[in-house]
C-alpha cells in the first residue's frame, strides 16, 4: 500500500512541477524595441538640418511604438499647420507600417477614398524600423510637396542608421 502512495505522490510532483513550470514560462513578459529620447531628438535634429540646408523650415514630430509623442521640433519660420500635418504624417506611417506616400496612392485608388481619423495621404511620413519592428514614426511639414519632406525624414533617419539594426 505505501508503493502506491508512494508512485502516486511521485507522479502527482512530477505533473504539478511540470505545470508549474510551463506556466512559469508562459508568464515571461514580451520584450520589444524602443526609441530612446536621445535617438528621438537625433532623427527629429537630423530632419530639421536636412530641411534648412535645402532651403525649408519645417515641424517635426517623432512618434513611438505606442503613437506618443516622443519628439517635436518646430523650426523658426515654419508655419503653424505644420504642426498638425507632421502629427498626422507620422501616424499614417505608424499605423500602415510604410511611408505616408505610399498610402497617399494606395488610396488615390479606392472609390471612395477611406476617411480614417488622425490619418493624412500626403508624403512626409516614415516608419521608423529596427531591423523588421517598427518602433515608431517621423512625420515632416512645411517643405514644398511631401518629397522634400520625406527625402528631410529619410536624412534624420540616416543619422542613427547603425543605432537601428
Amino acid at each position: 500500500m505505501s508503493r502506491i502512495r508512494f508512485s502516486v505522490f511521485a507522479v502527482a510532483t512530477f505533473v504539478f512541477a511540470g505545470a508549474f513550470t510551463l506556466a512559469a514560462l508562459s508568464q515571461d513578459l514580451p520584450t520589444q524595441k524602443v526609441i530612446p529620447m536621445e535617438v528621438a531628438q537625433t532623427i527629429a535634429q537630423g530632419a530639421v538640418a536636412q530641411c534648412r540646408a535645402d532651403g525649408y523650415r519645417v515641424s517635426v514630430v517623432i512618434l513611438d511604438n505606442g503613437g506618443a509623442m516622443k519628439s517635436f521640433i518646430r523650426d523658426d519660420g515654419a508655419g503653424l499647420g505644420t504642426i498638425d500635418i507632421s502629427h498626422k504624417k507620422a501616424y499614417t506611417a505608424l499605423i500602415f507600417r510604410r511611408n505616408s506616400g505610399d498610402m497617399a496612392k494606395a488610396f488615390a485608388a479606392m472609390t471612395p477614398p477611406p476617411n480614417i481619423e488622425g490619418v493624412v495621404t500626403l508624403a512626409g511620413g516614415v516608419p521608423i524600423k529596427a531591423g523588421q519592428d517598427t518602433i515608431g514614426a517621423v512625420g515632416v511639414s512645411g517643405a514644398p510637396g511631401g518629397d522634400k519632406d520625406e527625402a528631410c525624414a529619410n536624412a534624420g533617419l540616416a543619422k542613427v542608421a547603425d543605432k537601428l539594426k
